[in-house]
């Protein structure tokens, strides 16, 4: 048996591997000139800094299954993202914790007391949000709504706040504690070497192939015995069904002596600042000293046909799309569709993983028990 992956980032490096090991022979087709998708890195030439050509990526999961098999491959060194904003002259910690909230409104207020005042911000009388501004302005009130989210929400996704879901804010964006760590999982770090090495590590196998810088065409699914995709899922079917609506990012490099921002993320949550933040690179290698540094000013855009695709929409429009193109793809045969990109969802990497993993377990078990492979490996996609 033979199988066909298209895409050398984690989906398509996690299957490979995990079908390699059993026997099977793979062929990777990256459309790119390197491995590792949107999470590859690099070492910047002028400073020595390991840079996240992409946008930066830490890693942070709660999964015990999917640390342990990140950790095989790599070291993984301790970091805890500390995510500063800049609004109106000042900067503040985010996410929105005890700090924020004292430094915003001038006050010295308990946890006790910060909710009692957070609660008399909130708009109470939003029962059942019908868009993000709604959710968050029930959550934390017009002020910090203003100030964290209606700016940097405007430049992220080229629309007004009213006319995205609130499902978008899935969670009270605020903690009642001097704790500013981005994530809440037990899990985080960032590999000491960068993720390009681990991709390099996972697809480094006798049974597995590599072809970089070549497209996949479709037709070519009837030389394997299963083809995984994790592309774009419109772009299988030739985007005949229309084209599914991302936001890409552009970004622009900039290399200075010393230190620039102190920090590894600061967002520009003011209107009038243009990019919605900046990325000092070294800052997510602190155990590495640079006398310069890389820093990356992010702009958020609509993705065009040439652009590489970040955050799906997901809009009613884009989800009705998406529909007619999963039932397209359930009729087809010999193909699985894949990752953030075939799958149409935006995941993290360890979720990317772990669904790699999951997927894998399940093709193997088809073929011993001589199974059709699902089209997805999801309960629902849609």
């Amino acid at each position: 048996m033979k199988f066909a992956i298209v895409g050398a980032g984690f989906t398509g490096a996690v299957i490979a591997r995990e079908l390699a090991e059993k026997g099977y022979q793979v062929d990777i087709f990256e459309s790119r000139k390197h491995i590792a998708g949107n999470c590859y890195t690099e070492r910047c030439k002028e400073t020595g800094v390991l840079v996240h050509k992409y946008g930066p990526h830490i890693f942070h999961t709660d999964d015990v299954e999917v640390w342990e098999y990140i950790n095989k491959y790599c070291n993984m060194m301790p970091y805890i993202n500390r995510v500063k904003s800049t609004y109106d002259g000042c900067v503040y910690s985010l996410p929105i914790n005890l700090h924020t909230i004292n430094q915003f409104f001038g006050k010295t207020l308990s946890p006790n007391d910060a909710k009692e005042f957070i609660a008399l911000l909130s708009e109470s009388s939003i029962q059942e949000p019908q868009n993000f501004e709604e959710q968050a302005n029930k959550f934390i009130g017009k002020d910090l709504y203003k100030a964290f989210f209606y700016g940097y929400t405007l430049k992220q996704w080229g629309m007004d706040p009213t006319n995205l879901p609130a499902s978008i804010l899935k969670r009270l964006p605020v903690r009642f504690n001097y704790n500013d760590n981005y994530f809440n999982h037990k899990f985080q770090g960032i590999p000491e070497s960068g993720y390009t090495e681990i991709v390099a590590k996972i697809i480094d196998h006798e049974n597995i192939s590599v072809k970089l810088d070549t497209f996949f065409v479709r037709n070519q699914k009837d030389e394997y015995t299963h083809t995984f995709y994790s592309g774009p899922i419109d772009s299988w079917f030739n985007n005949e069904h229309g084209v599914l609506g991302y936001r890409t990012l552009d970004f622009e490099q900039e290399i200075h002596d010393g230190d620039f921002l102190g920090c590894a993320v600061m967002n520009y949550a003011d209107i009038d600042v243009p990019y919605t933040r900046i990325t000092e690179h070294k800052h997510f290698s602190p155990w590495e000293s640079h006398n310069k540094t890389v820093i990356f000013k992010e702009y958020s855009r609509y993705c065009e046909s040439d652009d590489i695709p970040y955050y799906p929409i997901r809009l009613v429009k884009e989800k009705e799309m998406l529909n007619i193109y999963i039932d397209a793809a359930e009729k087809e045969q010999g193909v699985s569709f894949v990752g953030r990109l075939g799958t149409y969802r935006y995941i993290d990497m360890d979720v990317t993983i772990g669904e790699a993993l999951n997927a894998a377990k399940i093709t193997i078990n088809c073929i011993k028990n001589e199974f059709k492979i699902p089209v997805f490996f999801l309960d629902n996609v849609r």
